[in-house]
């Protein structure tokens, strides 16, 4: 099986470092134009399964890089991690009562844990598995979407930081000798 990662094009709170989960915006003018690239870069008709977060921002991304809104699964696990009330904000201004947060490793009142968070990527995982899937594209969002990957390899989410993720993205995991591995990361085709 092979996990096609496309993270969303930009919005005005990703441009600026504002944490996203739940607050539904669309795309700006060059998220657009991210989006619209992906057209030319993915091989839509290859996916057997095309999974995509229930947030504006996905879903746009998704149809203008060419997928039949048909064709495409709204899957609620694929949502961003929920900031509850750091919704909005920055990590510097969060850091500012919480100097040692992180999204990865540190407590976030009102949202969604790190076991959370993974708990249902693996069922995600669990899913495709049972589905017998071979091409998968799952459109969805920066922090979740890196959670996916590090649930796939096996790594504890604290490690999160040190696999940045730009908006318009691809990324994909597999499998390579029989063991889930990642095969391509962060691959910006806006900017080729």
């Amino acid at each position: 099986m092979e996990i096609h990662l496309i993270r969303h094009g930009e919005t005005e709170w990703s441009a600026n470092g504002r944490h996203t989960s739940v607050t539904d915006l669309d795309l700006t003018d060059r998220g657009v134009e991210q989006a619209k690239s992906l057209r030319g870069h993915l091989d839509i008709a290859a996916a057997d399964l095309i999974l995509c977060s229930p947030r504006l921002r996905a879903r746009r991304t998704a149809t203008l890089a060419g997928v039949a809104e048909d064709r495409l699964e709204v899957t609620e696990d694929l949502a961003e991690w929920a900031y509850g009330d750091y919704e909005g904000l920055t990590s510097d201004t969060i850091r500012e009562t919480d100097p040692e947060w992180t999204i990865w490793a540190g407590h976030t009142p009102g949202g969604e844990t790190a076991d959370q968070v993974s708990a249902r990527l693996k069922r995600l995982i669990g899913t495709l598995r049972e589905r017998e899937v071979e091409t998968v594209f799952c459109f969805a969002h920066g922090h979740s979407l890196r959670a996916l990957t590090l649930t796939w390899l096996g790594l504890d989410l604290a490690v999160g930081e040190r696999f940045p993720l730009d908006t318009g993205s691809v990324s994909v995991l597999g499998d390579h000798k029989d063991e889930q591995a990642l095969l391509s990361w962060n691959v910006s085709v806006s900017d080729r």
